[in-house]
């Protein structure tokens, strides 16, 4: 009787070792020799498939397109020479194939199986961008980095000219607030996107193959933006003011804006929406403010009849950066045959050319309309005079001033 007892149990653990080792050696891994390609049409590299281990038994892979959102067996679009199904035999480790460029587009290479040895297999792909040509790929990141620096230098104008006058007159306090407020909901955004694990996850979950949209540049240029716009207030606390305030509508919208943010924190919190989806609201936050914050500056201007106080500098090298940006987005589109990532994203291009109105306007204001303007200051509700510039007749009357000529 024990000997039965101690065959049966020494034969059950053996059956457990077995389908133990068994599902072991079925987990095996596929990684790819690269996360992403860029082919100019005609051109041939290689893309080696790796293998964590070897296959108990023979399997087939295929290769499955995704162009946009859908995915598929085939490439309607032809952007690729088509790839046959492959072979992998026991003792194979890894497979070679060649991708060849066809026509120009985005599409991203995954592969299937059927095999139950393959573990996770729908996380091996390779973005593949075909593109006219391999010169312009350069030509648009080196024009990625003229509008970087371009922007994060433009904030340096405005201070040097505060530091200079030892004052901020001219410059609006409004649009500062709506600055500091709109890159503090950025930089949440990137910060989130780019470094958080659970949103990366959940952003990865919503995009089977997508790209996260947040490179590091973009990380690096938000909280640099929201250091120095920090800096320009700071100023603003400690220089000569001129009576300037915040107006009543700043003091309602940005409280409102990070009351938002808080209300939607706690939403997340008790998990009624996703980290991802509240990060989102954070980007909301950033367009709103695009869309409003030059406003004050500008009616500022036109007030004052003047743009003393306001860095022309700033401006034009926001213009700058901005035409870059707007350069490299239509090359991009043109190398890749990919206009829908400009017209089919109207937001993004809007917001950008809506910015450069605004540069347009204030380089209208401080050359043409206003150009040399000393800016005026009320006195009486029926007198005002020229400040700082001696242009005040012997009667205390203002001496009558003729615009310099655009």
């Amino acid at each position: 009787m024990y000997f039965l007892d101690d065959v049966f149990t020494k034969g059950f653990a053996s059956l457990c070792l077995l389908f133990y080792g068994l599902s072991t050696a079925s987990a095996v891994t596929v990684q790819l020799s690269d996360s992403s390609l860029e082919l100019q049409i005609g051109e041939t590299t290689d893309l080696t498939i790796s293998f964590s281990s070897a296959l108990n038994e023979t399997a087939e892979l295929q290769f499955t397109y995704q162009v946009g959102d859908d995915i598929t067996y085939t490439d309607d679009d032809e952007l690729i020479k088509p790839l046959p199904n492959l072979t992998v035999y026991p003792g194979n480790t890894s497979i070679t194939v060649k991708i060849t460029g066809k026509s120009a587009g985005h599409v991203t290479l995954g592969i299937n199986s059927s095999s139950p040895e393959f573990e996770d297999i729908q996380d091996a792909y390779v973005h593949i961008d075909v593109v006219h040509n391999s010169v312009l790929i350069t030509i648009n990141a080196v024009i990625g980095w003229m509008y970087f620096v371009a922007w994060s230098v433009s904030f340096y104008p405005q201070v040097y000219s505060n530091w200079k006058r030892k004052s901020v007159v001219g410059l609006n306090f409004d649009y500062l607030l709506y600055n500091i407020t709109g890159f503090l909901a950025y930089a949440f955004f990137n910060v989130g996107m780019f470094w958080v694990d659970t949103v990366k996850k959940e952003y990865k979950s919503q995009h089977p193959g997508g790209i996260n949209p947040v490179q590091l540049n973009d990380v690096i240029f938000s909280l640099h933006a929201v250091f120095v716009t920090a800096i320009t207030i700071f100023q603003c606390v400690i220089y000569e003011r001129g009576g300037q305030r915040l107006s009543k509508l700043v003091l309602v919208l940005v409280p409102g804006a990070w009351l938002f943010a808080a209300i939607t924190l706690v939403v997340t919190l008790v998990h009624k929406i996703t980290w991802l989806t509240y990060l989102y609201y954070f980007s909301y936050i950033k367009l709103g403010v695009t869309l409003i914050k030059y406003i004050p500056q500008a009616w500022m201007n036109y007030r004052r009849k003047s743009t003393m106080g306001w860095s022309i500098g700033n401006v034009l090298l926001d213009f700058t950066g901005g035409s870059l940006s707007v350069l490299q987005m239509f090359l991009l589109a043109f190398n890749s045959d990919d206009w829908s990532s400009i017209f089919g994203d109207p937001t993004k291009f809007g917001l950008g050319f809506f910015s450069m109105l605004f540069d347009v306007l204030f380089i209208v204001q401080h050359y043409c309309l206003y150009r040399g303007n000393e800016p005026y200051e009320q006195l009486d509700e029926e007198k005002e005079v020229l400040v700082n510039d001696g242009s005040v007749s012997g009667d205390g009357e203002p001496v009558p001033r003729v615009n310099t000529p655009c």
